[in-house]
């Protein structure tokens, strides 16, 4: 464990770590409301975070003094990069493809094709968690714009390809 904040004699003392110019008491320490801030949180940010009190003159038992809390930070979908893998004349098959090199969770992709001749995709044509779409058998009014969205808990991104037949 690396020692982020602490209150020694009502000194609080912030150490060197890269979350010294974000984090702080959220109260004055008098409150004795020791909740803490993190400003700007960050990916790496994620990880579990204890709190230890320890009062003067007080027994210390074992496990009693101590709080866990598990942080995840959120992170949205970079933009993702939209495929064409195979040939698009009349009669292939082909599959584009949609992939976010950021995310947190992991982001759900999901495929349309957009109007005029508006059309959403489902499972076996589309793999939500893999972000694939197979087009089978194509013909020429399969041709069209499709737009692909990556979106998880903390936001969407778009990409689009042109599929001409």
């Amino acid at each position: 464990p690396v020692q982020i904040l602490s209150v020694i004699g009502g000194v609080v003392k912030v150490e060197e770590t890269d979350l010294k110019s974000r984090v702080g008491f959220l109260y004055p320490i008098e409150t004795h409301n020791i909740s803490l801030f993190i400003n700007a949180s960050r990916e790496q940010d994620s990880g579990q975070y204890m709190c230890t009190v320890n009062v003067v003159d007080d027994i210390i038992r074992m496990h009693k003094n101590v709080g866990l809390i598990n942080l995840t930070v959120l992170v949205p979908p970079a933009t993702p990069t939209c495929r064409l893998h195979g040939n698009a004349v009349v009669g292939a098959n082909v599959t584009l493809s949609c992939s976010s090199k950021k995310g947190k969770p992991s982001p759900m992709y999901q495929w349309q094709r957009e109007p005029p001749t508006l059309q959403v995709f489902f499972p076996p044509a589309q793999d939500r968690a893999k972000g694939t779409l197979q087009l089978t058998n194509l013909s020429l009014e399969m041709s069209g714009v499709y737009v692909c969205r990556a979106e998880n808990q903390a936001g969407s991104a778009n990409c689009s390809i042109v599929l001409e037949v």
